[in-house]
């Protein structure tokens, strides 16, 4: 297809290829800018389920102007091919800035899934559940200052879908997503509303701060009935350094029920902020545990009685060190 003129674009080479589609990094010939041109796999074009899915792609992102949803050109049919054409964004996805420098501190896994948290409410806000939060379907610009060095866009809406009225779109028991970060909701064929997005999310997230997924297992079956019936694991396993109060957020947003995570992506997000901000030692500019062997502990220094004429006064108690024992 490189080479082939699609509409009023020119494919001039594929950057990336799915189980439905192709995207192509692609010339608009009117408009003389780089843009990014999917098209669905010939083989399922003629499936009038997946042709319709496609479309409400297109529908769905189009109808969304939000900063970290990647934007939407055109869509339509060209020649009994669809295609969508949206922006092209040069400089990889979360899977390849977690590949080269992951796990990351917990400060920067935060700001990097605000990001995400914004586009998936904003999504939510339009009855659209994503369905397939991974790390490959984030994709990482370069940000507007050293403050903000990554902007993320969420893209391949391929798999939304309209929450309440197009359920139809996949028959009964299918799996849409990736298992690594599917939610059990999902998994089970029961209804989907944001909290499974927010499941993702918080799979992401843990991977972000743990250079892993939080389940691992030999085979899909495995990693089906982990994410259904086997508990969070625990994150400070992986991570020692980050406080008890973060892990426990993550957990939160990993509870099997839907109704026990938080009511919104940004909720869940602020809560984990809040964790970070509040650990101990946190904005004095020292590097984080490393893992090469346990943390350094500081025995806190015990209040004495008030200050007499003359004398130091005692630090207030919030500005005691606070021990952190190693990891059993």
């Amino acid at each position: 297809m490189v080479g082939r003129r699609i509409a009023g674009y020119r494919l001039d080479g594929e950057i990336g290829r799915g189980g439905m589609a192709v995207v192509y990094r692609a010339k608009d010939l009117r408009l003389r800018r780089t843009v990014a041109v999917k098209l669905l796999a010939p083989e399922l074009a003629r499936n009038e389920v997946f042709r319709q899915r496609f479309m409400h792609e297109s529908e769905a992102a189009a109808a969304i102007d939000h900063p970290h949803i990647i934007p939407v050109f055109e869509a339509g049919e060209h020649e009994g091919i669809l295609f969508i054409a949206m922006r092209y964004v040069e400089g990889g996805d979360l899977r390849g800035l977690l590949n080269r420098g992951g796990p990351f501190p917990i400060e920067r896994a935060a700001r990097l899934a605000l990001q995400i948290a914004s586009a998936l409410d904003a999504a939510h806000d339009h009855d659209l559940v994503h369905r397939d939060v991974k790390p490959g379907n984030v994709l990482v610009a370069a940000g507007t200052d050293s403050e903000h060095p990554e902007h993320l866009y969420l893209a391949d809406f391929g798999l939304t879908k309209k929450s309440l009225s197009l359920s139809g779109l996949t028959s009964v028991g299918q799996i849409v997503g990736t298992l690594d970060y599917a939610a059990p909701e999902q998994i089970s064929g029961k209804p989907l509303d944001g909290r499974c997005d927010q499941y993702s999310l918080g799979c992401v997230v843990f991977e972000m701060l743990a250079g892993t997924p939080p389940f691992r297992r030999e085979s899909d079956l495995a990693l089906l009935w982990a994410h259904l019936n086997d508990p969070p694991p625990e994150l400070r396993t992986h991570r020692p350094d980050l406080p008890a109060a973060a892990a426990a957020v993550i957990t939160r947003a990993l509870a099997k029920a839907p109704a026990e995570r938080y009511a919104s992506c940004l909720q869940f997000v602020a809560e984990l902020r809040a964790a970070s901000a509040a650990a101990p030692g946190r904005g004095d500019g020292a590097e984080p545990w490393n893992g090469a062997g346990p943390p350094t502990q500081v025995v806190p220094v015990a209040a004495g009685p008030g200050p007499g004429p003359g004398s130091v006064p005692e630090p207030p108690a919030w500005a005691a060190p606070v021990v952190h024992p190693p990891p059993r």
